[in-house]
């Protein structure tokens, strides 16, 4: 059975059992604040465990693509080197938001896995919470007399909290879990070793295929449970290790989840798959990370030095490190894969398929500039290593600076240090690794106090689309959260006008006005796990009492401005450049906004203009904003509206149409174009591979901006007394300029020819060398030409010069051509008379310079330079 056809079965299955089959949420996560990446299968449905929103579906299967780089079980470096680990893997799963619970969620497991999989049920366990008396929680009997009926007892494992307790974080919903392991050792070895004695103890072929989540408590804040209202079920079973076992496999990567991909590494690269040797390792490493970096940027992730973007460029490097390293290939070679890829996983995943071209050419461009930063660090380390040749250690200080700043693993620093008979200080990489953590995690620390419900809670009604004040305004819920030292309140209302954070359009600000006359800023409004919340610096004093709410109109309304023009600005590029223009991205907030998209070239300027003056004629249009609520999403598709890749989109979507611009959005928009008034294009440049971003602002924003020009310019034609014809007048200074330059040029030409006359006719005898000194005020560039100079004219010659200009000293010495050719060198010589006046240089044998810092040193320095150049 084929990896497609084990994840087509699951879904029929459990299609058969009244489950409503959903796509894969975006592997990126977007307007969760405590996620990069989708990790589990369940972070799509967070708000609904949550009861942030409504449940749309009691039952829902689906498989999900996930990504995990640390953890207990997902250390990064390790993927690659054993059978399991991975970055991304497919997590089958299948849920129930309060309808059934264990018993059908352990009976149905049992079904799927024994009579359409037809796994062997002598090899299967299963594990139950013990129960946990801190928290009150007897053993989970209730799973256990499920599995009493399929199992018998001394294969029913009674597992701890750390195994089979199952928690979303530090607060919220979570329950007892219960696992199934299956032992795919030979027969052999399970007569030795009975399998009951390897479940939860890391075998590699005793191993966990499915975990049964049962979520029946909430945790609060100050660690103690309560019942949830509803209880739910969260399965996941990771399907590269369900085809492990039905294929008969005892890695997951031979499978063929990875086996293609590695035939085709093998096919690129003409190195033969060896399953124990460093190449083989390497050839795992590229065939794991190649699903995560394509499915990432394929929805809508790509490589950067920051936040998730750094995750990914991270395993970027390490796959083309290994390539590198192991495989001898010093061209891009991912790239190349992607193809592969899309052959296996397209059907499934119609993203990667639609995406693939722009996934190919990000890759390849990361992928070469990986390998110039490969080469320039290799160089960097054997310069470290040169510099510690008494220690014969590269410290972990540097070690460290390789591994965060040009991604050297520390494995390939050893590797190369080991090459040169050099040790790596561990301890002191390991430090180093520490302390950055430690810093990481204290930039991102969040404490988070309990909910506060004030009134029953109801899912917050939006009203911000019609009006920007809302009366009667009742506080559900609030608490307060600290981050970085600063408190903060965070408030949930049954209505609001203040829009959320999302879609790139940064939240609503404003404030909340009670009656008796308190008045409370909301600084920002984000959305966590679907739920509208408004950041306050302070809770009101009465929580029960109803307010106003209101919004800054002014702040808002420029927001909407550029909101609406990121439309118009899509609309015109597609007009003008073509329809493979996408988005890709934006970020708009009420100074100007960035647009992302498609394209593989840059904009010239007149282009650039042709698309500034389209959106502008948009807007003198003005088209009326037309705007569909709540339609099917399959409606809005037949009315033409694009959909944004990266974003999950739900059963009912928002549409907003300007004449024949029509896209998907929650945004704020305006009535009609021409509220925006004006339209200005600030820059245009690339961000990655096939993707160009544009910035823009419009409104009083634009005028601002044309302002600063206007008084610019005027600023620069008062310098040229108001003249006209500015550019006539700036083209005669530059020629003017050239003029006197080469006239400079010359003069100093016959002013260092004279100089060096001058230093010849009065040269001393100093230790059997012609000394030619020179000391007081010269332009440097003027004392080096003498030096060239002399050096073209003399033999078994000395010059040394130190001199000053404009409060910088130089040092210049020169050795005549026969003096070099035996073995004199002024490149080394200089640099210890430079120390006197705080400065450093270098150059060549013949002729070097050094600047400073300090021109008291000048005459010491002079005196220590002749001393060395003709001891």
């Amino acid at each position: 059975m084929t990896s497609n056809e084990i994840r087509e079965r699951f879904l029929e299955f459990f299609r058969a059992k009244g489950h409503t089959i959903v796509p894969s949420a975006p592997m990126v996560v977007k307007n969760d604040p405590t996620l990069m990446f989708t990790n589990a299968g369940m972070n799509q449905f967070k708000d609904w465990f949550l009861g942030n929103s409504e449940v749309k579906y009691h039952r829902v299967a689906d498989s999900q693509k996930c990504l995990r780089v640390s953890g207990k079980h997902n250390d990064l470096e390790e993927v690659g080197h054993d059978t399991y680990h991975h970055t991304m893997f497919e997590m089958l799963g299948n849920w129930s938001f309060g309808d059934y619970f264990k018993t059908e969620a352990i009976d149905w497991a049992w079904e799927l896995l024994t009579e359409v999989y037809k796994l062997d049920k002598d090899r299967l366990y299963a594990t139950v919470f013990e129960g946990y008396e801190k928290d009150g929680v007897a053993m989970d009997q209730e799973a256990k007399d499920a599995w009493l009926k399929h199992l018998p007892e001394e294969r029913i494992i009674l597992g701890n909290k750390k195994d089979n307790f199952w928690e979303m974080g530090e607060t919220g919903p979570c329950g007892p879990c219960s696992e199934i392991h299956i032992d795919l050792r030979s027969d052999e070895e399970r007569a030795q070793v009975p399998g009951v004695e390897l479940v939860n103890k890391s075998h590699h072929l005793v191993i966990e295929i499915w975990n049964l989540v049962f979520m029946q408590y909430n945790r609060k804040a100050n660690g103690s449970l309560e019942p949830l209202p509803a209880k739910h079920v969260d399965t996941g079973m990771g399907l590269e290790r369900l085809c492990m076992a039905l294929q008969g496999k005892k890695s997951n990567y031979d499978t063929d989840v990875f086996q293609n991909m590695i035939s085709e590494i093998s096919r690129l690269t003409g190195v033969e798959y060896n399953a124990d040797g460093d190449t083989g390792v390497a050839m795992r490493v590229i065939a794991d990370h190649i699903r995560a970096i394509s499915f990432s940027i394929a929805d809508g992730q790509l490589p950067s030095n920051v936040k998730a973007g750094y995750v990914i460029r991270r395993i970027l490097r390490r796959a083309v490190r290994y390539a590198y390293t192991f495989l001898k290939m010093d061209e891009p070679l991912l790239c190349r894969l992607v193809p592969t890829l899309v052959a296996q996983m397209g059907d499934a995943f119609p993203e990667l398929k639609a995406q693939q071209t722009i996934v190919e050419k990000v890759i390849k461009e990361e992928e070469e500039a990986f390998l110039r930063t490969l080469d320039k660090g290799i160089k960097l380390i054997e310069g470290i290593i040169r510099n510690n040749a008494e220690t014969k250690m590269v410290s972990g200080k540097d070690a460290f600076v390789l591994y965060d700043t040009f991604g050297f693993p520390i494995d390939l620093t050893e590797l190369i240090a080991k090459e040169h008979g050099y040790t790596v200080d561990l301890k002191g990489f390991e430090a180093e690794l520490q302390q950055q953590k430690e810093r990481s995690r204290n930039a991102t620390s969040v404490e988070e106090g309990d909910w506060v419900e004030v009134h029953p809670y109801t899912a917050t009604e939006f009203t911000g689309y019609d009006s920007t004040v809302e009366e009667g305004v009742k506080l559900l819920k609030y608490r307060k959260v600290k981050s970085k030292n600063k408190e903060s309140i965070q408030l949930v209302f049954d209505r609001s006008p203040f829009y959320a954070e999302s879609g790139g359009q940064v939240g609503d600000c404003g404030w909340i006005e009670f009656p008796q006359g308190e008045k409370i800023e909301i600084i920002n409004t984000i959305k966590e796990n679907g739920l509208p919340v408004h950041i306050a610096a302070a809770a009101p004093s009465d929580p029960a009492a109803t307010f106003t709410a209101r919004i800054d109109v002014e702040r808002r309304q420029a927001v909407t401005n550029n909101h609406t023009a990121t439309h118009l600005l899509h609309k015109a590029l597609r007009e003008l450049l073509g329809t493979h223009i996408e988005q890709k991205g934006s970020s708009v907030t009420a100074t100007g906004f960035r647009f992302d998209f498609s394209h593989f070239e840059k904009i010239d300027h007149a282009t650039l203009r042709s698309v500034e003056k389209l959106v502008n004629k948009y807007i003198r249009e003005n088209r009326p904003r037309v705007e569909f609520r709540n339609i099917p999403i399959d409606e809005a598709k037949a009315k033409g509206a694009m959909a944004l890749f990266g974003e999950k989109y739900g059963d009912t979507v928002r549409v907003i149409q300007y004449g024949d611009s029509i896209e998907l959005c929650g945004g704020t928009h305006v009535e009609a174009t021409g509220n925006i008034g004006f339209f200005k294009i600030i820059s245009e440049g690339a961000v990655a591979a096939g993707i160009r971003r544009i910035e823009a602002t419009t409104g009083a924003h634009a005028e601002e901006l044309l302002y600063t020009v206007e008084d610019l310019v005027a600023q620069v034609k008062s310098y040229f007394n108001n003249t006209p014809n500015l550019t006539g007048s700036i083209k005669k200074l530059i020629a003017d300029n050239d003029a006197l330059k080469k006239d400079a040029e010359a003069f100093m030409k016959e002013r260092a020819i004279t100089l060096k006359d001058a230093l010849i006719k009065n040269a001393v005898e100093k230790n059997g060398y012609h000394l030619l000194a020179l000391k007081g005020t010269f332009v440097a560039e003027v004392v080096k030409n003498v030096a060239f100079l002399a050096k073209q004219e003399c033999t078994n010659t000395v010059m040394v010069a130190a001199t000053e200009h404009e409060g910088k000293p130089t040092l210049t010495l020169m050795y005549s051509d026969d003096l070099v050719a035996k073995g004199a060198n002024a490149g080394k010589d200089i640099r210890e008379a430079a120390k006197l006046i705080n400065g450093g240089g270098g150059g060549q044998p013949g002729l070097a310079t050094a600047g400073g810092k300090n021109p008291e040193g000048l005459a010491e320095a002079f005196d220590k330079l002749i001393e060395i150049a003709t001891k």
